[in-house]
């Protein structure tokens, strides 16, 4: 099909005037309004020192807003309480957008993935393990060897079945996905109980992994990212959240994970987060 300059420039324009239609419909307000835990790292924090805070403020500076918080737990009753949360005698909500969620989860709408992580082996170095370089290796421990094993189990977890599979159990330490201390995660509890001599080791999701060694002394810790296996799931895509019915803005969060694909990787390597593809190989960092 063939367009005359001028016939082009209309189009041109008319694209433009769409695109910036669809912005300003999805961005409506004084600011870009956040879900967020106040106390979760390596997510998100008040302080703004999590992985997605600097996601958002990247999401802020793209679209031109500064970035306001809702806090809650990001436990039972989050979602409620925050995406689906209506401000007292108005249309408005509390936030609209949860900065991390599962891809396809219920609840929210989900954008496309903006990474793929997986669990991951952790253990401290220079205790004893640090000829493990493969989840082979940890199942081939002889039993003097796996006697002397402090290592974590969570519930609710991909790691529990493997761990049962592989005859681990007698040898793991119970603990909850979720804390009974809403100031205290489970990523802070595992870094200090491992930085303590409580723990070795655990298989864990891939950020928390990565904050234990950025949170630590280069050295300080081993990650062996885990490959799914047959009926096991290690591997999952991670999106940003929306209300169901919020089509533009999930569109507007779509095309910053594109356009920004390189900004939102920096900051997620900055972090050690393991970026892996769908079989769980590890990604090569940018320019490799």
């Amino acid at each position: 099909m063939l367009f005359t300059l001028k016939a082009w420039g209309r189009l041109t324009f008319g694209l433009l005037a769409l695109s910036f239609a669809v912005s300003a419909s999805a961005w409506e307000g004084a600011a870009v309004k956040v879900c967020a835990d106040p106390n979760n790292p390596p997510y998100t924090d008040r302080k703004g020192q999590g992985f997605e805070n600097k996601i958002a403020e990247l999401l802020g500076k793209t679209v031109g807003k500064p970035v306001e918080y809702t806090w809650f737990p990001q436990r039972i009753g989050f979602i409620r309480n925050t995406l689906k949360a209506q401000l007292p005698d108005s249309d408005e909500y509390k936030c609209d957008v949860v900065m991390g969620w599962p891809t396809g989860a219920e609840m929210a709408a989900t954008t496309q993935p903006y990474y793929r992580s997986t669990y991951a082996l952790v253990y401290a170095t220079k205790r004893g393990w640090d000829d493990i370089r493969s989840a082979e290796d940890l199942v081939k421990l002889p039993a003097d060897r796996r006697a002397k094993l402090k290592l974590a189990m969570f519930d609710n977890s991909p790691a529990t079945t493997w761990l049962l599979n592989h005859g681990f159990v007698d040898h793991a330490i119970p603990y909850q996905t979720m804390t009974g201390d809403a100031t205290k995660n489970t990523t802070m509890v595992l870094n200090e109980d491992m930085k303590s001599g409580k723990l070795d080791m655990a298989i864990i999701w891939g950020p928390i992994a990565g904050y234990l060694q950025h949170a630590s002394k280069p050295g300080s810790f081993q990650v062996i990212p885990m490959p799914n296996e047959e009926g096991l799931q290690f591997v999952f895509p991670i999106s940003m959240g929306v209300r169901v019915p919020d089509k533009a803005r999930k569109q507007e969060l779509d095309r910053f994970i594109e356009e920004k694909a390189a900004d939102i990787e920096s900051v997620l390597r900055e972090f050690k987060v393991p970026l892996v593809d769908k079989e769980g190989h590890l990604l090569p960092a940018a320019g490799r």
